[in-house]
């Protein structure tokens, strides 16, 4: 009996250091960050966006940036999150957008907007 108890009481011990070090280990979220997004091929031909995105209390938020005179950032209405993809909402002249990014390497991301114009992303440094 004594030799179960103190294999039950290691086993416990190993999964709990197992779970503090798995805690420890864990990545950053890849898209946090200031991004600069090159759409291409739209009606008024190719254009530059800046995006930043921030985690609040384990929730993802974002901005559009805008690089006017008038700085009103646009917020993003919804953002969905998978490990290397990331899928934000936006309103843009009145009409719902997204923009899909998956990740390439370290710095740079390739996807879509509305799945029909391409988009080319580069984290901006500091």
């Amino acid at each position: 009996m004594k030799k179960i108890n103190l294999i039950m009481a290691c086993l416990m011990a190993f999964v709990f250091i197992a779970s503090k070090t798995q805690a420890q280990t864990s990545t950053p979220n890849y898209f946090i960050g200031k991004w600069d997004v090159l759409l291409k091929g739209l009606p008024q031909g190719d254009t530059h966006m800046k995006l930043s995105l921030t985690d609040s209390a384990g929730t993802m938020k974002g901005v559009m940036l805008d690089t006017t005179d008038a700085h009103k950032d646009i917020p993003m209405t919804k953002i969905e999150q998978a490990p290397d993809t990331i899928t934000l909402y936006f309103t843009a002249q009145g009409y719902d957008v997204s923009l899909t990014l998956k990740k390439k390497d370290d710095d740079h991301a390739t996807g879509s907007l509305m799945g029909m114009f391409d988009a080319t992303a580069d984290r901006m440094k500091k």
